[in-house]
């Protein structure tokens, strides 16, 4: 046992004997080192967690001190923003600069603006003779990813809260450490009993319990397209809202007034985020042809100032993938790739043990290919040339996925061209991340949207009472 094992779960309030002796490692990506253990759960956890859920709901759904907690939550929580881009370097990889900005900056951001939205509800509405409030769902079972552990976490968690909610939670099995600092925040804040209840484990286990559970009012769901649709299956036998925030092949469109320098360092630098391991990351570079050739000699540039290493190492700027089963499936695609390979590629060098990739950059990429279609995720971008900006337009859309995007150009057009593309969030010319903004997708990219009072409204059902 290490100092970041975690043998318990959290039920009810407390920390627990989970019913299953078997447990899960969990190992540092960048050494191969197992690096702490935590339970394998089972139904029957699931089980008790949804009951502490539920009896804690009917006081917690009315409790006028929901923005107190949660205030008090955001300052337990950021007194271990150290410890948190620590675990997440940890069992992820992500480089000490982003672990701290993101991994760990990000959330506490979040977090902070559902303490405020809880602390300003919306006033209720009156339509006619009816009187429009809104109230919470219930019990909901949030399963999360990997890729940004604490992240989206507290997307959910804290929406949820905000709302009324209880939670039973289960974190990915890959990256479970960090979702355990925000149980010791809880506990130091106050949080009540049943409110917040942790379940680690396996998606084909924990997960599948939970999206099935007769007593989970509502399952919201971050990952893969495919478990994603899973999840509504078994959700859909009882009639559970669901919300899925699924894959994406976003693309990022750079026209022929654009600044050229700017727009492709900020697309490899957004294609690269977190080793590619992001779904929103602008995998597709969509250049106009006058542009084309100077984007390619830019973007290869830019890759190969994308040192590989150690993600304590402050020179580092891309970490290994999560696993071994991620990097062979990125390796995959790479090997099978028709396209002009500029930078990078399975023979490029990276350091002997992690489960590490090279930046790799593919220039003539066929926009119905493999590579153009399916999501890698991982430091892979791919450049494709257009004529128009209805051919832009036309390349960006064809994806059955439709999440985020970037386009680069004139103001006016640029915000035109946005304006056309089938997806959630587009930014222009640069336009920061907005942690309030709603996110989430169109197509297979998802159901619903996460953040803000976008977000916070998922978690609610409207009621119309007549007078």
């Amino acid at each position: 046992m290490t100092s970041l094992d975690r043998p318990h779960l959290y039920i009810g309030g407390q920390w627990v004997t989970p019913a299953s002796a078997e447990t899960i490692a969990v190992e540092n990506p960048a050494t191969e080192e197992v690096i702490a253990h935590v339970p394998a759960g089972t139904a029957a956890d699931v089980d008790r967690a949804v009951a502490a859920a539920r009896a804690a709901f009917d006081s917690w759904s009315v409790s006028p001190s929901r923005a107190e907690v949660l205030d008090r939550l955001h300052t337990a929580l950021a007194s271990r923003a150290a410890d948190i881009a620590r675990v997440v370097g940890l069992e992820l990889g992500a480089p000490l600069k982003i672990a701290k900005a993101v991994q760990a900056g990000l959330p506490l951001a979040v977090l902070r603006s559902y303490a405020d939205l809880a602390a300003r509800p919306a006033p209720d509405r009156t339509v006619g003779n009816s009187l429009i409030e809104h109230e919470p769902v219930g019990v909901v079972g949030a399963i999360t990813p990997w890729n940004y552990p604490l992240h989206q976490v507290v997307a959910k968690v804290a929406a949820a809260l905000a709302a009324g909610c209880t939670v039973v939670l289960k974190p990915s099995e890959l990256t479970p450490l960090v979702a355990f600092l925000l149980v010791d925040a809880a506990e130091e804040a106050g949080v009540p009993a049943g409110v917040l209840n942790v379940v680690t484990g396996t998606g084909p286990v924990v997960g599948a319990a939970i999206a099935g559970h007769p007593g989970v009012d509502m399952v919201s769901f971050t990952g893969s397209t495919a478990t994603g649709r899973a999840i509504s299956h078994a959700a859909a036998d009882r009639i559970a809202k669901v919300a899925l925030e699924l894959g994406g092949k976003s693309a990022n469109i750079i026209l022929d007034d654009a600044d050229l320098g700017r727009a492709v360092k900020v697309g490899v630098g957004n294609a690269f985020l977190n080793s590619g391991q992001t779904c929103t990351a602008w995998t597709r570079m969509l250049v106009h042809q006058s542009l084309y050739d100077e984007a390619v000699s830019l973007a290869a540039k830019t890759a190969g100032g994308y040192t590989v290493g150690d993600p304590f190492d402050e020179a580092t700027r891309l970490g290994p993938l999560v696993s071994r089963g991620q990097r062979d499936r990125v390796r995959g695609f790479i090997s099978r790739a028709s396209a002009r390979l500029v930078a990078g590629g399975i023979d490029a060098p990276v350091p002997p043990a992690g489960h590490f990739v090279a930046p790799t950059v593919f220039a003539d990429v066929d926009p119905d290919s493999e590579l153009a279609q399916e999501e890698i995720f991982g430091p892979v971008l791919s450049i494709i040339p257009f004529s128009s900006d209805d051919e832009a337009v036309a390349i960006a859309n064809n994806s059955k996925y439709g999440l985020a995007g970037g386009v680069w150009g004139s103001d006016e057009r640029a915000l035109a061209v946005a304006r056309r593309l089938r997806t959630g969030q587009v930014d222009v010319n640069g336009g920061s991340f907005n942690p309030v903004a709603p996110f989430g997708g169109y197509k297979q990219s998802g159901v619903g949207r996460e953040l803000g009072e976008y977000g916070l409204s998922e978690f609610q059902q409207v009621k119309a009472i007549q007078r």
